[in-house]
Formats: C-alpha cells, structure tokens, sequence
C-alpha cells in the first residue's frame, strides 16, 4: 500500500467491533472507532498501534454528530476510504407490548443512523471517486421473528438502504455491501452455548472481521452487494 488508507469503524464495543479494528490496523490502515461514549474504548485499541488508531464520539441518531464526526475525521486523518456501519440495539418484545418509544430509539440505532453515516460517506466517496462502505446486518434482515420487532424493522430498512446505495454509487466506483451474520457472535455471555458443540459452533468475530477486509479489498470487476456469514452449526 503505497499510501495509507482510513477506515471507519462506527458502532465499536468489546465484540466484532474491537475485531474490525484490529483488522484495519493489521491490513496498515489507519482506523478511527466511534462509539457513542469513547470512554469505553479504552482497552479495544490494538496492541502497538500508537497514533493509528484514534476514538471519537458518534451519537449515531444524531445528525450533527454524525457530521462532526466525519468533519473531524477529514481534519486529522483525510477522507475515509473505508466505512463500516456496525452500531445496533435489541430489546426483545411482543409488538402488542413494545413501547413506543422503544421501537424508536432502536430504529433510531440501527436503521437511521446507518442512513445518516451512509450519506456521510457517500459524500466524500463520491468527491474522492472511490470507496467502500459495509453494513452489518443480521438474520433478522431477512425475516422477522417473533418477539424481534426492535431488531427486524431496523435490519429490514437497513438492508433495503444498503441495495439503494449500492445501486446509485455502484457506477460512481463506490463499493457499497451489506453482510447478514446469521448466528451468535462469540463473546463472554455467549460461550456457554458452545457446550457440547465444539470451540468452533459461534461464529469468531476476528473471522467476520477478515471477510470484512476482503470486501474492502475486492476489485470492481466482481464486487459482493450481499454477504451472508454463518458458523456450521448454525440451522437455515
């Protein structure tokens, strides 16, 4: 890499979040990871990484922050050439008893503020003529359970909003994917359900990361819109 590339990385906590960070880094990026509260960034930077790993605040519901933050990231580090939307929120509930504030703040997270992001980096991508920007979806893109309202609402308008972007910035040289990660992530709270299934049943967030950077990667002869990701025990 003659030039050192940005990444992104909007929505970062302990999980995949930390994993596509370490990832950028690793490929020689230069990663900013925005959270609503950097405060909790603190231990996700990746070892050595010195100036090249920067945190930021993103609110991700917010306009101006959104804004802010990339005006920020033009400032200090140049124009991303990669973007990666992975900020979300569930709290599980029957339709006939979600709030309604509830359902909003969770459509807010996971499908407004991905529009909000998106247009962001839709702006400078198509000023630099070039880039890439990945969403993280789940299976409840796809369908809609029950008792999963908060989630699969978002996810849905999420998706659809990745197609279109994919669709208008496709020929402008802007590579736009969306990935469904279609099973449990591995982290503390889920290693339990590894019982009598093997250390490899969860899907390693370090791998979704690596399938991440492939697609930051791939040349526009045979980009990926849609990506759907699953470990091998994982039932669809």
């Amino acid at each position: 890499m003659s030039e050192q590339q940005t990444a992104v990385i909007v929505g970062v906590g302990p999980g995949l979040g930390r994993s596509l960070v370490k990832a950028f880094y690793e490929a020689g990026f230069k990663v900013v990871m925005a959270a609503r509260n950097p405060g909790h960034l603190a231990g996700l930077y990746p070892d050595g990484c010195g100036g090249d790993v920067i945190a930021q605040s993103c609110d991700v519901t917010d306009p101006d922050s959104v804004a802010g933050l990339f005006a920020t990231v033009d400032e200090t580090v140049g124009a991303a050439d990669v973007v990666v939307y992975n900020a979300g929120t569930f709290v599980p509930g029957r339709v006939a008893e979600i709030k309604p504030a509830e359902f909003e703040r969770c459509w807010r997270v996971g499908c407004f503020g991905g529009f909000l992001v998106g247009q962001q980096a839709a702006q400078r991508m198509l000023a630099a003529g070039s880039g890439t920007i990945i969403f993280t979806g789940a299976t409840a893109a796809l369908r809609g359970g029950a008792g999963f309202a908060n989630l699969s609402a978002p996810k849905f308008g999420l998706r659809s909003l990745s197609q279109t972007l994919a669709r208008e910035l496709g020929p402008e040289n802007i590579h736009v994917a969306h990935v469904v990660v279609d099973g449990q992530i591995l982290s503390e709270r889920s290693a339990h359900l590894l019982k009598g299934k093997g250390p490899d049943a969860l899907l390693d967030p370090d791998h979704i990361a690596q399938t991440y950077l492939y697609l930051a990667r791939q040349p526009r002869t045979a980009w990926t819109q849609e990506m759907d990701l699953r470990p091998w025990s994982e039932k669809f």
